[in-house]
């Protein structure tokens, strides 16, 4: 996974929409491998707002949880707007026995995304 993309970013509408492209994201190198993709992204871009979508994704490890967060707060310090979409069912469960459904806007699909936040 070293060099392999991991994440997909395109903009719409002037929201970001930063697209998983692998199924399972997990394992310390994955998450650091992500973190940075998504890291980097935010550093050279500042988006204000951000759609994560996890229509491609069955399963990632609690650590993705701790990066969406990180994420999170960097917006919020913007004044910017983060949303996820396309989780599916099981990923929604963690979400909400973390209580971090109370903090994120969810939505069916990106493009759902796109048009209540742009």
């Amino acid at each position: 996974m070293d060099q392999e993309k991991v994440i997909d970013i395109t903009n719409e509408n002037g929201v970001a929409i930063v697209k998983f492209t692998i199924p399972s994201i997990s394992g310390t190198s994955g998450i650091d491998h992500v973190a940075a993709q998504l890291r980097q992204f935010m550093q050279e871009a500042s988006p204000k707002k951000i759609v994560i979508d996890f229509s491609q994704v069955k399963f990632f490890s609690s650590q993705m949880l701790g990066l969406l967060v990180d994420i999170w707060k960097k917006i919020q310090e913007d004044s910017g707007i983060l949303a996820i979409s396309g989780i599916n069912p099981d990923l929604n469960r963690v979400f909400k026995i973390t209580n971090l459904d109370k903090i994120f806007k969810f939505y069916p699909d990106a493009i759902s995304a796109v048009k209540d936040i742009s």
